[in-house]
């Protein structure tokens, strides 16, 4: 036996050791789940609704069935790539294919058709936003069933390319690492989108994000070619002789392992509250900190990405130091505990006196977050380890297909419960996009004027432009009287925006396309200035958004320590699983070549 013990720490060293390359190359699938989905999950929610006006409940709803969909996908992936048998492996066919459908997928998403003709064929508002929801839809479902393909095997490569316990953390750190480096540009993109060489003129962010996402792809389809070449499966020398198992019986032995249940429901209970909230957290800067100013708010949720981003890549190395000396379990508890108390502290960092308060939250959420996620991950692998000690087979897929699956219902969920809960804060989306059209059609009133100031041919009627301008404030203006008619709630509050309304309705009324370019250019200047107030939300939709984005992930947390306290797959006893696992392994490599 000893001379087995010490050929086994030889024979494994090159696989618990993990080299650079291998680091970087599996660092970079991280941009999938963690960049791209947070971009998809949040851009997709807040766009939809303050940039194309759609309801937020029904895109709560039509986001939560791509994760009904996962239901079926995530646990056939799985099971398809264990029992996947190739020249290049299990595993990274499905990377490869996964990455290109992805970039395909993501652009896909924003370039939802529009036009005089797709108009004629939806003639009535009502149905063309039918048409818009049920577009976004089909291209969800694209878009998360290539992020399946790509991300099932991705996690189970990565509880395969090392066997040592901490090394395990240290690459699903390196995946965190490079996912929020990318992730911090989430914010940045709703920034770029709301610039004119993005956007154009009288174009709005969801007009931007089209050529935003083209960038995107650029970047991913040769980064899929080069993590498909560089990684490596260590393990499938070993593994290609493992029989195939039917599906159910993988997904029957996956379900009654009693501490991947409890660590599920630990990772799924809290994603679930946080989720829960995920689009209020975009909303709160821009509505209640900045008062409506989308640009304002916008640079503000750019600097707050990035404090989060480049907190998430900082908190790998102090995760790296916890975690090994005091334990997996109990640094996810801590994780907990930041994160709570990140939840807390925004009771006086929601400050419009002080907008950058805020990034003192983030950072104890950022590194909160990124220990969590990081070490459900890597604490799979330790449960595989313990599977494979009991079954003798390596299922890995399934394993973090179901994990996975969780997570993603609990964001599927959320999407649902925050559309609902938006619509419960008394959102006016409405006001917003009818704000939006007045501010386009001031702006390209501006344009016109900036360009007869410079001594430019007139590229359109001056006049024409103005009655546009009216007709919009008229529009709004109505609204606001409906709105006051029937929501006695808020009668004051809307009562004070028709009087601003009407204000800028009377200034707009009053110009004179005949002035002198350079004066029309700083009446016009003024007049789109003003407007940003007219967005302003009512308080009471202003409170009930943070006490609902600040309560929820507390309450929800409590539930996630409840379970993890039942967790008993120790440190200790994953160290000696390690070892008997090596023992076997090399005793049954030892008697294949003896049989030989």
């Amino acid at each position: 036996m000893a001379h087995l013990k010490a050929a086994g720490a030889e024979a494994n060293k090159s696989e618990s050791h993990i080299q650079f390359s291998q680091l970087a190359a599996y660092g970079a699938g991280g941009i999938i789940p963690i960049a791209l989905f947070n971009i998809a999950g949040i851009l997709v929610g807040l766009m939809g609704n303050i940039s194309l006006g759609l309801s937020a409940f029904w895109l709560g709803v039509i986001l939560i069935i791509p994760r009904l969909w996962d239901a079926v996908s995530d646990p056939i992936i799985g099971h398809l790539s264990d029992n996947t048998r190739t020249r290049w492996g299990r595993r990274r066919p499905f990377l490869l294919i996964g990455g290109l459908l992805v970039s395909v997928t993501f652009v896909l998403m924003w370039w939802i058709p529009k036009g005089e003709m797709v108009h004629s064929w939806f003639p009535t508002e009502a149905g063309f936003q039918a048409f818009q929801l049920v577009y976004i839809l089909v291209a969800l479902l694209l878009f998360y069933t290539s992020c399946t393909i790509f991300e099932i095997p991705h996690g189970a490569l990565g509880m395969e390319i090392t066997t040592d316990v901490h090394e395990r953390t240290r690459l699903f750190s390196a995946k965190s690492f490079v996912g929020n480096l990318f992730a911090m540009s989430t914010p940045w993109l709703f920034a770029l989108a709301n610039m004119e060489i993005f956007k154009g003129t009288g174009g709005n962010e969801a007009d931007g994000m089209r050529y935003v996402s083209l960038m995107i792809a650029a970047i991913l389809i040769p980064l899929s070619f080069w993590w498909t070449y560089k990684l490596r499966e260590p393990g499938f020398v070993r593994i290609k002789t493992q029989e195939k198992a039917p599906f159910w019986q993988d997904m029957k032995n996956t379900a009654g392992n009693k501490n991947f249940i409890l660590l599920t429901l630990t990772i799924f209970t809290l994603a679930m509250g946080f989720n829960f909230v995920n689009l209020l957290g975009s909303y709160i800067p821009i509505f209640y900190i900045f008062g409506g100013d989308k640009v304002e708010g916008a640079y503000l949720l750019g600097i707050n990405g990035t404090v989060w981003a480049v907190t998430g890549v900082l908190a790998v190395f102090p995760l790296n130091i916890i975690s090994p000396k005091i334990g997996k379990r109990k640094t996810l508890m801590l994780a907990i505990g930041l994160m709570v108390a990140a939840q807390l502290s925004k009771i006086v960092c929601y400050n419009p006196n002080y907008p950058y308060l805020i990034v003192i939250p983030t950072m104890l959420l950022s590194m909160g977050m990124l220990f969590f996620f990081t070490l459900g991950s890597s604490m799979v692998g330790d449960i595989c380890d313990e599977d494979d000690l009991k079954t003798g087979k390596r299922t890995e897929g399934s394993f973090y297909s179901i994990f996975w699956w969780f997570i993603k219902m609990g964001t599927a969920l959320a999407s649902f419960v925050a559309g609902a809960l938006i619509v419960y804060t008394m959102f006016d989306e409405t006001q917003v996009t009818k704000v939006d059209a007045l501010q386009g059609s001031i702006r390209v009133i501006e344009k016109e004027a900036e360009s007869l100031n410079e001594g430019n041919a007139a590229t359109a009627n001056l006049a024409d432009l103005l009655q546009d301008a009216r007709e919009k404030s008229t529009a709004l203006i109505t609204h606001f009287k409906e709105e006051v008619e029937k929501d006695n709630k808020n009668a004051l509050h809307y009562e004070s925006l028709i009087q601003l309304a009407n204000d800028i309705g009377s200034k707009i009324n009053n110009l004179n396309p005949d002035l002198q370019p350079d004066e029309l250019v700083k009446q016009v200047a003024e007049i789109e200035k003003s407007t940003v107030a007219l967005t302003q939300q009512s308080p009471f939709t202003l409170l009930m958004m943070r006490i609902v984005e600040i309560g929820l992930p507390v309450l929800l947390s409590i539930f996630s320590i409840f379970f993890i306290f039942r967790y008993s797959l120790t440190e200790k006893r994953s160290l000696e699983i390690k070892e008997l696992l090596k023992e076997r392994n090399l005793a049954r490599e030892l008697a294949g070549n003896e049989s030989k």
